[in-house]
């Protein structure tokens, strides 16, 4: 979800209540594209954190400190010097772009009152922080962009500072009725599509969002729209409009199977409420948003050499697990030629010598056959080869079967490999993944050194009735909950035949309630392989019937006594408790 023209107005109008005639009193640099500004004033000490990231650029006030290197960058320097002590004396937003204006008042050299300006550009790769004077003349930036870089804009010192137009948008905040019609129904696009296109600061999502207000399909061509359709949606595009100029906001997070999706500083009525989460802040809302977006980058890179290693091992058993499919398909023959061996001992005796074919009744079925026979050999002879070709197929067939056994039970195991490093959160739940990875033999261990302390648990929640759930995150945590944990008469529950996580419900010698075994089964179906899906089967039994097989991968387990529901993955509204 990109930072939009909406979500930076509710940040400007945040910013003008918390940071308005508040001074400057320390600035840092914590990353190369990052500064951190502490403000004093009315309201106490806050911190505003600006990213100009390629990748992820955002603004927002935090309670969380970020210190800088030792050695302080050169715009980090210059910002120090020229507005370190500075008061605040407004913070802008020019019509609906993505850019904030921090007017800042301080002291020069000669004791002389003078204002500088703080801009920060929220657009993605282009994202920068730029530093002009008074007449708007760029003192430095963040990030220089020569004529090299971009055709349309230098950002150097000494040149002049000014929006880049590329487009041609129009400002919702002052687009009228006519303006709106007459660009929307000129446009041969998705409707959705024609709007972000056409006016400035408007994201896709947005866009979506007034086309379901209006009650009008986003992907419908513009220019295709009805002259009432038009004018229901230009009515939802005003309503977002005068939100925005009213400065009514109500920031929230729509989340999808679990995992914060899209953010917004409107209400999304496209989405179910209880997919919402609403914050008492934008800043709040950034903040968690991109906390959680930052932990699963960081993770998937941690957890990428992992990966690696059990998807190139998964590859290969699973060509190697085909060939041996391949292979036993080819022994069928074998009952044919024993039946073809027992029906020449039997009948052979009248085949004339030199005859290359034998027809004979299969007494097994009572069906006539007709059996192949080499000219040069006697019937006995004849038959003597067909067991001979039976025993050698058999003793194929009998190789390759447990081979494949054990190929397939060693695919399974590294499917669940993977959806355990699906469900691993922080680093810490890789340790335990690493620690299988070694014990089975797939990456070497690592030499001398002590062995990493397992820091990572289970989940825990707590349905709505009050039963604890336990959750594994891997295949030794899921034996520790089923096999350690539960008791005889505790609910034990798996996605059918799809790896996944062990689910157990404890349920203290009491009964437990439908909506229980709903919930318990909607853990199992979301850390699952088949997380996302809306029909998933999960079997459930009590654990008294969970066995596990001597010499079994961890995590491998068998039941023969269970019930079965089909369910989807959601799991909103169940409560993680902290231990």
């Amino acid at each position: 979800m990109a930072f939009d023209g909406i979500t930076t107005a509710n940040i400007v109008q945040e910013l003008n209540r918390e940071l308005s005639g508040g001074r400057i009193s320390k600035i840092a640099q914590p990353e190369k594209d990052e500064l951190l500004l502490t403000v004093k004033g009315s309201n106490g000490q806050r911190r505003l954190l600006i990213s100009a990231g390629a990748s992820l650029p955002f603004l927002y006030l935090t309670e969380q400190n970020r210190p800088g290197p030792m050695t302080a960058p050169g715009f980090c320097m210059l910002l120090r010097k020229h507005i370190q002590g500075g008061r605040i004396i407004g913070i802008t937003q020019p019509g609906l772009e993505r850019i904030i204006r921090i007017r800042i008042e301080h002291l020069n050299e000669l004791g002389d009152r003078c204002v500088r300006n703080l801009i920060v550009e929220i657009m993605g790769k282009h994202s920068n922080i730029i530093f002009t004077d008074e007449e708007d003349r760029i003192i430095d930036s963040i990030k220089h962009v020569s004529g090299m870089m971009s055709s349309v804009r230098e950002v150097l010192p000494g040149r002049p500072y000014f929006i880049p137009r590329t487009q041609d948008k129009l400002d919702p905040l002052t687009a009228s009725k006519e303006d709106f019609l007459s660009l929307i129904s000129g446009k041969s696009m998705p409707v959705f599509k024609a709007i972000y296109n056409g006016f400035t600061g408007l994201s896709p999502l947005i866009a979506h969002e007034i086309c379901f207000r209006a009650g009008i399909d986003g992907d419908v061509l513009a220019n295709a729209l009805a002259k009432e359709e038009l004018l229901r949606l230009y009515a939802a595009f005003d309503g977002i409009v005068t939100a925005v100029k009213q400065g009514d906001f109500s920031p929230g997070i729509v989340y999808e199977n679990g995992a914060p999706a899209k953010y917004c500083s409107l209400p999304l009525t496209m989405y179910r409420k209880e997919d919402t989460k609403s914050f008492p802040s934008v800043s709040l809302l950034l903040e968690h948003y991109y906390a959680q977006k930052n932990t699963v980058t960081r993770i998937r890179q941690k957890s990428a050499d992992l990966r690696r290693v059990v998807q190139t091992v998964l590859e290969r058993d699973v060509k190697k697990y085909d060939l041996q499919l391949r292979q036993i398909q080819d022994t069928q023959q074998r009952e044919t030629c024993r039946i073809y061996g027992e029906l020449l001992n039997t009948y052979g005796y009248g085949v004339p010598e030199g005859a290359s074919s034998m027809k004979a009744v299969n007494y097994y079925n009572g069906e006539e056959v007709t059996i192949p026979l080499d000219p040069l050999l006697s019937p006995s002879e004849n038959a003597k080869r067909y067991f001979e070709k039976y025993n050698k197929l058999k003793r194929t067939y009998e190789a390759l079967s447990e081979l494949t056994a054990k190929v397939e039970a060693q695919i399974k195991h590294l499917q669940s490999i993977l959806a355990s490093l699906d469900i691993a959160l922080k680093e810490e739940d890789l340790i335990e993944i690493r620690q299988e990875l070694e014990e089975s033999g797939y990456i070497r261990k690592k030499s001398g050194g002590k062995k990493a302390r397992v820091t990572s648990r289970p989940f825990h929640y707590i349905s709505s009735d009050g039963f604890s759930i336990y959750v594994g995150k891997n295949n030794y945590q899921n034996e520790a909950l089923t096999f350690r944990l539960a008791t005889g008469n505790d609910w034990w529950f798996h996605a059918k035949g799809i790896p996944g996580s062990h689910v157990i419900v404890k349920t203290e010698g009491q009964e437990l309630p439908d909506r229980t075994f709903e919930e318990a089964a909607r853990l199992a179906a979301h850390y699952s392989a088949a997380k996302g899906q809306s029909k998933i089967e999960v079997d459930y039994t009590q654990k008294k019937n969970v066995k596990k097989p001597g010499g079994s991968m961890p995590g491998f387990v068998i039941y023969h006594t269970n019930y079965s529901m089909t369910i989807d993955s959601g799991i909103e509204g169940l409560t993680l408790a902290e231990g």
